[in-house]
């Protein structure tokens, strides 16, 4: 009797310690993929927990009532992210089972497999068996495998910070095991470009562009970044100088600090660009929910530096880099813009009206004999963001009298402007005066009329009334 009682006790021994498993987690590693696109997630068939001697299910009230086998959260109706306060409700994650030992349980007489659920703090079931141990059917021993599933609706409702978030869960049939495991969510490191504004191009088609004294802003787009981490938005541009190519295919440079960058709302501080790294976030863009950041970029220039160094005609062209870096410079993300500011050849010439006309009146024998001038100030207001040179000439070579020419003439007038010691005969052949001008706006000449002596006196004895002649201005670029 003591052999068979040791031998009875050792086996006892034994089967106890068969039974004692170690829980084992269950980790999903969502992909990056899905949580940025917003597409829903499907993991493959994941094992939660091990049936090594069970085929039936467990029943009450002599093999009347089933009982069903359940889920139970023990650590709250949130998975908790272990280095954050941050929280995903449960309903982020669903799951279904998808087998016991390769395939699914018997559904019997009135057994069924429940469809997609979340965890609960309260019991949920994730098999009905049958109604009786009569009818039930059972299951086969082995894995119990569970698929997984993020609806998109998720991905879009909540914000997924990088790193692990948990739930305890414990579970009721003993002989499945763990008995108690955490289902943890592993969300990756990641920033991504979600738009990709590679090039802007900004052209300029009118002189009034110059003349308005608000500040030009030009935006690069919509700038939308993808992130499980919180960053900064960095930039810099890869030269320290703006490179230009006039209309005429002249080089030139301009300084990459007359043009500064910000946002069209609070994200970024403005800043004058350099050709170093610069943190412009007005602050950490946060992880939230949807896991984007989103704002528009702008390019901003003075009225003044835009009218002093952008005003001449050509294309003035630079590149951005673009650094979005988590806040602890683990990960960055780059991008690129190549921004081209085109400024087109563009010309005026105005006239007021209040000098429109120029009179000279021959009365006396000393306007005759020494010829008369005239200085009209500001008759001439001229822009060009080119290199030009100014031409005067006439419609016809004689002065008319009433509509029909005369013989008087039209090089008895002579045309040159202040500052000039050059004046020109009057001719419909175009006359150069003045000579080798740069890139101006909204410059005002001062125009010289002169009829000399020897003009003057050609018109003694000439019919006392009105003769006149059309004057025109042209520009000729260099």
């Amino acid at each position: 009797m003591k052999t068979m009682r040791a031998f009875l006790t050792g086996i006892f021994i034994v089967f106890c310690g068969s039974t004692v498993t170690k829980a084992q987690d269950v980790y999903l590693s969502i992909p990056e993929n899905n949580i940025f696109n917003r597409i829903e997630f499907t993991s493959v068939p994941t094992r939660l927990m091990v049936n090594t001697y069970r085929t039936n299910w467990d029943y009450a009230f002599f093999g009347l009532a089933p009982i069903a086998p359940t889920f139970t959260s023990v650590s709250g109706p949130t998975f908790t992210h272990t280095s954050s306060s941050s929280t995903l409700p449960s309903s982020t994650l669903l799951w279904q089972l998808e087998s016991m030992g390769g395939q699914l349980p018997s559904t019997g007489f009135s057994g069924s497999l429940p469809g997609f659920q979340s965890f609960s703090t309260s019991a949920v079931r994730w098999f009905d068996p049958p109604g009786s141990i009569i009818f039930g059917g059972g299951f086969n021993k082995g894995n119990i495998n569970f698929t997984f599933k993020i609806p998109a609706a998720q991905f879009a409702a909540n914000a997924y910070r990088a790193g692990n978030y948990t739930m305890d869960i414990t579970q009721n049939y003993n002989d499945f095991t763990p008995r108690n495991f955490k289902t943890i969510l592993v969300i990756p490191q990641s920033i991504r470009w979600l738009t990709s504004s590679l090039t802007k191009y900004i052209e300029i088609s009118s002189l009034n562009d110059y003349r308005n004294t608000s500040t030009k802003v030009w935006d690069l787009g919509n700038t939308e970044i993808a992130h499980t981490v919180d960053f900064n938005f960095w930039a810099k541009a890869v030269s320290p100088n703006i490179q230009f190519t006039s209309s005429k295919g002249v080089p030139g440079t301009r300084s990459i600090a007359n043009i500064k960058l910000g946002s069209n709302g609070p994200a970024l501080t403005a800043k004058a660009l350099s050709s170093d790294f610069q943190n412009f976030s007005a602050g950490n863009f946060s992880v939230a929910a949807g896991n984007r950041s989103s704002f528009t970029s702008e390019l901003y220039i003075s009225a003044e530096d835009f009218k002093s160094f952008f005003f001449e005609a050509g294309t003035y062209t630079f590149e951005l880099n673009f650094n979005a870096t988590s806040t602890d410079n683990s990960i960055n993300s780059l991008q690129n813009t190549s921004v081209q500011l085109k400024v087109l050849p563009r010309s005026e010439i105005t006239i007021p009206t209040s000098g429109r006309n120029v009179n000279f009146n021959f009365n006396t024998a000393a306007q005759y004999n020494n010829g008369q001038s005239q200085m009209i100030p500001s008759q001439i207001i001229l822009s060009n963001n080119e290199s030009f040179e100014l031409y005067v000439k006439s419609d016809e070579n004689y002065f008319k009298k009433g509509g029909l020419q005369t013989d008087i003439n039209s090089n008895i007038l002579q045309i040159g402007v202040d500052g000039s010691s050059a004046s020109v005969p009057l001719s419909k052949t175009p006359q150069k005066i003045l000579f080798n001008g740069t890139p101006v706006l909204d410059r005002e000449l001062n125009v010289r009329y002169t009829i000399p002596p020897a003009g003057a006196q050609s018109l003694v004895g000439k019919e006392n009334t009105t003769y006149s002649i059309n004057v025109y201005y042209s520009f000729t670029a260099l």
